[in-house]
């Protein structure tokens, strides 16, 4: 069985950004038409940015918290943050591209430490970061969904 429970900050470390759906009125050759603003978000999984947790139970926590006697420790696991942040974006709907605005982040390379831990009574089977993690993908080379 595969299972990873992972805390948040394994995934984005920033608790800052308040999320709030938006729209502009007035689309449309008429003007009654509302475009609405709906961001969505698509995080890796906890599978895609580590090796060894294919398979078994894996809990991933900040190093800083201490798991209860029942858990074995399988794996240390580092995540350090990028030189820019995407701060917003613009979509032109005339040509459907979409474009990231990014800034220089002010924490570039702050290591953000996290531990992999499993029950005693599971495989030790160690967990790192992959090798491979999944490709950071700029927006304007998006799919069509």
């Amino acid at each position: 069985m595969d299972l990873v429970l992972c805390h948040g900050d394994f995934l984005n470390a920033d608790h800052q950004y308040i999320h709030k759906n938006k729209n502009v009125k007035g689309f449309g050759t008429y003007g009654d038409i509302m475009i609405r603003d709906r961001k969505m978000y698509v995080a890796p999984t906890p599978f895609a940015l580590t090796e060894g947790t294919t398979g078994l139970m894996t809990l991933i926590v900040p190093d800083a918290m201490d798991p209860a006697s029942r858990f074995q420790e399988v794996g240390r696991l580092t995540r350090i943050e990028l030189e820019t942040l995407v701060v917003g974006y613009t979509f032109d709907l005339r040509t459907n591209e979409l474009r990231a605005e990014k800034v220089p982040n002010p924490r570039s390379g702050t290591e953000h430490k996290f531990v992999a831990y499993r029950l005693r009574s599971d495989a030790s089977k160690p967990v790192s970061m992959a090798r491979h993690p999944p490709a950071l993908q700029e927006p304007e080379e998006a799919q069509d969904e």
